[in-house]
């Protein structure tokens, strides 16, 4: 389980490595053309429930701790995905992974 840390003060948020590495590739690519977004997720019920949503801006401190000690192999048509979620108006969310494409 690694951690999306964003802020200061920051706020540190639980996610699947797997999740994590493909949210790190969408994120720090729209970071780094400056763009500002807003990224939302929902908590697991152990967790409490409910959801949250933050802005990305490039400005703000990010940070992402992974517990694994290898990459995951990116899921090609999910990052896709998420990148078409993160330039729509409502914002990148965590999705399911879709199967990889062929």
């Amino acid at each position: 389980m690694g951690k999306f840390i964003y802020g200061t003060p920051s706020i540190s948020v639980d996610f699947d490595d797997r999740v994590l590495a493909h949210l790190k590739v969408v994120i720090l690519s729209k970071v780094r053309r400056g763009e500002s977004f807003s990224f939302s997720w929902e908590y697991k019920a152990s967790s409490g429930s409910g959801h949250s949503s933050i802005w990305i801006n490039p400005a703000i401190p990010l940070q992402f701790d992974f517990a694994g000690s290898r990459e995951p192999i990116l899921n090609r048509a999910w990052v896709e995905e998420l990148v078409r979620l993160a330039n729509s108006p409502s914002g990148l969310r965590v999705i399911p992974e879709p199967p990889e494409s062929t």
